[in-house]
């Protein structure tokens, strides 16, 4: 069986408006835990292995995560993360505490974190795994 692979990278990034027009603030993932699923495209039914690490930084929530070659989307997931068709992150949440912005859009100030997830096209441009190890 192949090792698994190690990934890394935001999958969020702080101040800045999603496509969605959300924008997360720092500290916003406090009290959350790193062990919630590591998911393809958001899928509850597709898991591909799971996040090890997360970390609030200047820059937004940083992700390790351990893919598992040994499932199909798990090695699925790895062929297009290496070919680099697939390089996006993000994550499902529910909001605790959060303000609507004037135009549209949400400032969330505190998320319960579900799950992280690999994606074609993640809702923040600058959510992308930047590290790939085998």
């Amino acid at each position: 069986m192949d090792a698994p692979v190690t990934i890394a990278g935001y999958v969020s990034r702080f101040d800045t408006a999603d496509a969605a027009g959300d924008i997360v603030r720092r500290q916003a993932f406090l009290g959350n835990p790193a062990d919630v699923p590591l998911l393809w495209q958001h899928d509850l039914g597709r898991p591909i292995g799971r996040v090890v690490q997360l970390t609030e930084d200047a820059r937004g929530l940083r992700m390790v995560a351990r893919l598992d070659p040994g499932c199909r989307d798990g090695s699925d997931a790895i062929a297009l993360i290496r070919s680099g068709a697939v390089d996006g992150l993000s994550f499902g949440f529910r909001p605790r505490k959060a303000r609507r912005l004037p135009g549209g859009g949400r400032e969330l100030l505190s998320v319960e974190l579900l799950e992280c997830s690999v994606v074609t096209l993640p809702m923040h441009r600058q959510a992308r795994i930047d590290s790939v190890t085998a």
